[in-house]
C-alpha cells in the first residue's frame, strides 16, 4: 500500500514537535564547553542537518512515530559523542570497565544506531512511495544504509587527509587498524536487526497514516 502523505500529519500529532525542542536543547547543552570544539562541529553535522530537514517536511511528508523517536535518540547519541568526542565518552568508559573490553566502545554504538536508525527512515521512505516490499523492500534498504556508512567513511577518510593527527578525535578509531571495517559491519547489523526487529509495528505505523490520510478525503 502506498500512502499518499499530504493530510497525514495530523495523524502523528504534536510529538515530533516536543522531540525537536528537546533535541534542540540537548544540542544546546552539548555545544557547552566541548572537549574540541571542531571535532563537535564536525560530529553534530548530521543533527544540524536533520532538523531542519525534517521540520520543513513534517507536513508535507510526516513521518511515523517510531522513526521520529528514533531518529531522536541518534540525535541524542551523537551529540553526547560530539561534546566528549567518542573516544572520552564516560558511558563508553562504564561499559568497558563493566564487560573487561580493550578499548571505550561508545563509537561502536554510535555506528550501529547510523545503521539502525536510517534503516527505518528508509524503509518507510521506500514503503510509502513505493510499491517494494518482502525481500526487495529488505535489500534495498540494507543497501541504502550501507551506502550511507561507507560515504561516512569516504568523509572521515577525507578529514584525516586534510587535517592529520588534529582529526584523531573526529575518527575515534583509538588505535584500532579494522575500525572502518568495524564501524561499516556494525552499520550492516543496525540496519539488519532495526528491520527484522520493527517491521511490523513499524507496517501498522505506516497503515495508520495512510488511514488518516483515507478519513480524511
Amino acid at each position: 500500500m502506498i500512502v499518499h502523505p499530504a493530510s497525514a500529519a495530523r495523524s502523528v500529532g504534536r510529538e515530533p514537535v516536543v522531540l525537536l525542542v528537546a533535541g534542540l536543547a540537548a544540542l544546546g547543552v552539548s555545544a557547552i564547553g566541548p572537549r574540541e570544539r571542531d571535532t563537535w562541529w564536525l560530529e553534530v553535522a548530521p543533527v544540524l542537518a536533520a532538523a531542519p530537514l525534517l521540520a520543513a517536511t513534517a507536513r508535507r511528508f510526516p513521518l511515523t512515530p517510531i522513526a521520529y523517536r528514533l531518529v531522536f535518540v541518534h540525535a541524542l547519541i551523537l551529540v553526547l559523542g560530539a561534546h566528549y568526542t567518542y573516544a572520552q565518552v564516560p558511558l563508553g568508559f562504564w561499559a568497558q570497565e563493566l564487560f573487561g573490553m580493550a578499548r571505550n566502545p561508545y563509537d561502536r554504538l554510535g555506528h550501529f544506531a547510523q545503521g539502525f536508525v536510517p534503516a527505518i527512515v528508509t524503509r518507510e521512505v521506500l514503503a510509502r512511495c513505493t510499491p517494494l516490499r518482502g525481500g526487495w523492500l529488505l535489500f534495498l534498504t540494507t543497501s541504502v544504509v550501507l551506502s550511507i556508512s561507507a560515504a561516512y567513511e569516504l568523509i572521515e577518510w577525507r578529514v584525516a587527509r586534510l587535517y592529520g593527527a588534529g582529526a584523531d578525535s573526529f575518527l575515534g578509531t583509538q588505535g584500532d587498524p579494522w575500525d572502518t571495517q568495524w564501524d561499516m559491519f556494525l552499520a550492516l547489523a543496525g540496519a539488519l536487526l532495526a528491520q527484522l526487529l520493527l517491521a511490523r509495528r513499524h507496517d501498522r505505523q505506516i497503515g495508520f497514516l495512510g488511514e488518516g490520510h483515507a478519513r480524511e478525503r
